[in-house]
């Protein structure tokens, strides 16, 4: 059948660890709303909603008296597992997206195929280890869980810059915008399945 013009999702991930319910509309206008306790992921979770047009609602807690590692990982797994449902089996999407996003001096390319197979290339240097009190290692954990989940192979290169927090948001507004691309219909397809084998 081809693209629907509704594909959202609303998943719950719960642990020992972490409480996690993500809400999202592949067919939004960007609209989005965070509750996680972790203000700076949710400043570039935002970047994601608004340049992916995708509507988001992200509610978290977890053991932030630790750190972020646990809760900021298992948001990118159930943020993947939304993504993974919302799609559908892929059939006339454009299934490719990539995106160059400058800020000031940082310049960032992220690729992705949903390609059902998981993958991640990750080649980012942060010029400090924190910006506030996020450790910008958990970056990499946070779209690692989402490649798991989502199924989709993503390329992440941060080209230049000197300042982290410049950096991270291109990072996350070429990613919402790559996303965007790769899941928009392609009105050439029609309802097939973008792919040689037939299924992705």
């Amino acid at each position: 059948m081809p693209v629907s013009a509704t594909r959202s999702a609303a998943l719950s991930r719960d642990t020992r660890e972490t409480q996690i319910t993500v809400k999202l509309n592949l067919d939004g206008t960007g609209e989005s709303r965070f509750a996680t306790g972790i203000p700076f992921l949710e400043h570039m979770l935002e970047q994601v909603a608004r340049h992916g047009l995708i509507d988001l609602d992200v509610s978290a807690t977890g053991d932030v008296h630790i750190d972020h590692h646990h809760t900021v990982e298992d948001i990118g797994i159930t943020l993947g597992q939304a993504f993974d449902q919302a799609i559908g089996d892929k059939r006339g999407i454009v299934r490719y997206g990539h995106a160059y996003v400058p800020l000031d001096e940082s310049l960032s390319r992220v690729v992705l195929d949903c390609s059902g197979r998981p993958g991640l290339e990750w080649h980012v240097e942060f010029p400090r280890a924190r910006v506030a009190d996020f450790d910008v290692d958990l970056f990499r954990e946070f779209f690692q869980g989402f490649v798991n989940h989502a199924k989709v192979t993503l390329h992440v290169d941060a080209l230049r810059g000197r300042n982290a927090h410049h950096i991270a948001e291109t990072i996350f507004k070429a990613f919402g915008r790559a996303l965007r691309m790769a899941a928009a219909p392609d009105a050439r397809l029609g309802d097939a399945m973008p792919s040689t084998k037939g299924v992705l």
